[in-house]
């Protein structure tokens, strides 16, 4: 399993619009083109994960969680915000790279947490935010996952 097959080009955003963490969260969830009713309760999900501590792991990087019956299998986006959004990240920077992560409740792959564990060690890599702050193209996001080989 690579994190590469997770994501797809019309999943990536590299201009968030919201410059506050409630409309990050939407503007994600809205990257998985679902109804308004599965977008609702993802986006409350989202919020009320946030409450039991920040997804905002540190090195300006968030990885925004949850379970819910609103998707039937694993979703994930990316979203980047250049100037920086106010999350709450345990090191007190602002976030500027958002990984998204949404499954079901029960999913039968049960990959939700091995690409949790992937994201946050592909983040991790100490060369990865500089090159995520100077790619212009989706194609270029998915080519530095691929050449990370996660």
């Amino acid at each position: 399993m690579r994190l590469r097959e997770f994501f797809s080009e019309d999943a990536i955003n590299l201009q968030l619009q919201s410059s506050v963490k409630d409309d990050v969260l939407k503007e994600l969830v809205g990257l998985l083109s679902l109804d308004d009713k599965a977008e609702q309760t993802l986006v409350k999900m989202l919020k009320r994960r946030e409450t039991l501590g920040s997804t905002g792991i540190g090195h300006n990087i968030a990885i925004p969680h949850c379970r819910a019956l609103a998707v039937n299998r694993l979703r994930v986006a990316f979203g980047r915000k250049l100037e920086g959004v106010d999350f709450n990240a345990i090191d007190s920077k602002p976030v500027h790279y958002f990984f998204l992560i949404v499954a079901p409740p029960l999913e039968v792959s049960n990959q939700y947490l091995p690409v949790l564990g992937k994201i946050a060690q592909f983040a991790k890599e100490a060369d990865v935010p500089d090159k995520l702050a100077k790619i212009t193209t989706p194609q270029e996001f998915l080519k530095l996952l691929e050449d990370k080989n996660i």
